[in-house]
């Protein structure tokens, strides 16, 4: 009987030793996915406060540019209607020019 015993009992503490194994690897990717998810966290609240940041920043250059923008579009109206009013000088100045030489 100690010869059936024997093969079962060998068989048993190899089981138990490859249980052990697996509870040890499995603790260890416990650990491993524990540490990743705290990373991911860090990384998630770290990374979020730069952007909003990030976004408030561009928000308020937009609102800057498109106001230096306006301006400048005031400006050239208000060149362009200089321009006109100086071409229109310059032709009425011409006309005079030659209608008098034909005096």
């Amino acid at each position: 009987m100690s010869d059936n015993a024997r093969p079962e009992i060998i068989a048993f503490r190899e089981m138990e030793t490859l249980v052990r194994h697996l509870a040890d690897e499995l603790a260890g990717f416990r650990r491993r996915a524990l540490l990743a998810e705290a990373r991911v966290r860090d990384a998630e609240t770290q990374g979020s406060a730069p952007v909003a940041q990030e976004k408030r920043e561009l928000s308020d250059r937009i609102t800057q540019l498109e106001h230096e923008n306006a301006a400048l579009k005031g400006r050239f109206e208000a060149a362009t209607a200089r321009t006109t009013q100086m071409l229109d000088r310059v032709r009425f100045i011409r006309q005079q020019a030659q209608g008098g030489g034909d005096r």
